[in-house]
C-alpha cells in the first residue's frame, strides 16, 4: 500500500506549516539590516563629530555593505528560494521588482560612495584592519557628481523601496494573515 497515489509527490514537511527561506538567506537579510543601520547611523554621529571618525566608519561600513551584498547575490543563486506565497499576479512581480531594485541599489549606493571617494584622492580604511587605496586619478567634477547621486538620488531609492519591502511584508502579515514574515524569521 503506497502512502500517496502514483500522480501526487510528497510533500516537504516545514515547521509549523512554513517554507522558510535557507539558514543562509536569512543570515545575508538581517546582517544587511545591520549593517545598512550602522551605515547610516555612522554618517548621522558625523554630522556633530570634530573628526573623521563616523565618517571613516561610514565608508567602511558602506563598502562592507557592498561585499556582503554580492555574497547575498551569490547565495541567492546557490540556494533554493521558497515557493511564492499565494497572491495576486501584480503583487507578485511587484515583490519580485522591489528584491530587484534592493539588490541594485545595495550594489549602486556604496559603489558611487567609494568612486566618490576615491576621486577625491583618499582611500578606505576597513575599521583600521587594512586600506583600500584610491586606484582611479583624482577628479573633483566627477567626485562631486557621484557623491550627488549617493546621497540624493540612491538613499532617496533605498528608503522608497525599502519602505515598499516593509509595507508589503506588514500587509501581508496583518492584513492577508499569511505569516510571510515567519519566512526569514
Amino acid at each position: 500500500m503506497a502512502l500517496f497515489p502514483a500522480n501526487e509527490a510528497p510533500q516537504p514537511i516545514t515547521p509549523h506549516g512554513v517554507n522558510k527561506w535557507s539558514l543562509s538567506s536569512r543570515i545575508f537579510h538581517w546582517i544587511s539590516v545591520v549593517l545598512l543601520i550602522a551605515t547610516w547611523a555612522m554618517i548621522e554621529l558625523n554630522e556633530d563629530a570634530t573628526d573623521f571618525t563616523y565618517f571613516d566608519l561610514h565608508k567602511a561600513f558602506g563598502l562592507s555593505v557592498l561585499f556582503w551584498t554580492v555574497g547575498r547575490i551569490i547565495n541567492r543563486f546557490v540556494t533554493k528560494a521558497p515557493a511564492d506565497v499565494p497572491m495576486p499576479k501584480w503583487q507578485n512581480k511587484l515583490s519580485h521588482l522591489t528584491h530587484l531594485a534592493l539588490y541594485l541599489i545595495l550594489l549602486a549606493m556604496p559603489l558611487a560612495g567609494w568612486f566618490s571617494v576615491m576621486f577625491d584622492g583618499e582611500g578606505v580604511s576597513m575599521f583600521g584592519l587594512f586600506d583600500i587605496p584610491a586606484f582611479v586619478s583624482e577628479n573633483s567634477d566627477l567626485s562631486g557628481t557621484l557623491e550627488k547621486i549617493h546621497k540624493n538620488l540612491l538613499w532617496t531609492l533605498l528608503l522608497v523601496f525599502t519602505a515598499l519591502h516593509i509595507i508589503g511584508a506588514l500587509y501581508h502579515q496583518f492584513i492577508q494573515k499569511d505569516h510571510l514574515i515567519r519566512r526569514m524569521r
